[in-house]
């Protein structure tokens, strides 16, 4: 394929946020290997809106509550743990009060290890065996589009010139002119009190 053609097929004047790519450059991208990344998205300051969870502290968190557990006067004999997967956490204990002792002594973990408790949903405590007790909690990570939506609210209710959001799968991403104005609406967000807990990545300008 001529050079010039092959130029023509990337760069083309229409912006390449408005549309998809066309038959002949889909093809001269597959047969390059070249992603297809917007042009919009590389000039316009910008930066995403993230919900993402350290599953380290959490797991380091969880061995911490199993050590103290396993020690402790009031949990003993109790049968109390805490076990760990990426998605959630199973507690049991011999009765409903130590489970109930157990999450709490988690939350207390979970806060000195820097991690929010807002990515906690505790399940409904559920009768085991013998009497014991049992709770899955799930780990919240990304930003669901309930809470995406909300945000993209908040960002108009911002009333700040040339400021938009919009939803990205499990992100928001926020653009606009000025770096100042990025910057205030992170600072907005900073303070916000959403389901999720919010980091703020890939800050662009």
């Amino acid at each position: 394929m001529n050079p010039r053609r092959q130029s023509r097929l990337v760069y083309s004047q229409i912006p390449l946020a408005a549309r998809a790519p066309t038959r002949a450059e889909a093809y001269f991208l597959a047969r390059t290997n070249i992603q297809w990344v917007s042009i919009y998205d590389l000039s316009v300051p910008s930066f995403d809106i993230v919900s993402e969870i350290d599953l380290q502290e959490v797991r380091n968190a969880v061995d911490q509550t199993n050590r103290e557990a396993s020690t402790r006067f009031d949990f003993k004999g109790t049968d109390a743990t805490v076990e760990f997967s990426e998605k959630e956490l199973s507690l049991s204990a011999s009765t409903e009060d130590r489970l109930r002792a157990l999450y709490q002594l988690l939350e207390e973990k979970m806060v000195k290890r820097s991690v929010s408790l807002k990515t906690l949903e505790a399940g409904k405590i559920e009768e085991a065996s013998h009497g014991a007790a049992r709770q899955k909690v799930s780990l919240k990570a990304g930003i669901s589009t309930e809470v995406g939506k909300q945000i993209n609210k908040m960002v108009k209710e911002l009333a700040i010139k040339n400021l938009s959001s919009s939803i990205q799968g499990d992100q928001v991403r926020v653009t606009g002119k000025q770096r100042d104005d990025l910057q205030r609406a992170i600072a907005f967000f900073k303070e916000a009190d959403l389901a999720v807990p919010l980091q703020f990545t890939n800050f662009r300008d």
